[in-house]
């Protein structure tokens, strides 16, 4: 799934991101808002992960959905 349909229904996948991201409180799922560099940031600062890998998970998770 591409990440402009992601943005569009966020508020859908916002539960199949905490179930992968268990650590993200709403408020940061809102700023997420679903972006894919929102996402990464927070991901970067949350779980202290280089950019790389974030950016792996982000896309691997929205290959997934």
């Amino acid at each position: 799934m591409n990440w402009d349909q992601i943005e569009g229904k966020w508020k859908e996948y916002m539960g199949k991101a905490r179930a992968s991201w268990g650590e993200f409180s709403d408020e940061e799922l809102d700023q997420i808002a679903g972006k894919r560099e929102q996402l990464i940031g927070k991901l970067q600062q949350r779980y202290g992960l280089e950019r790389e890998e974030a950016e792996r998970q982000a896309d691997e998770w929205a290959r997934n959905l």
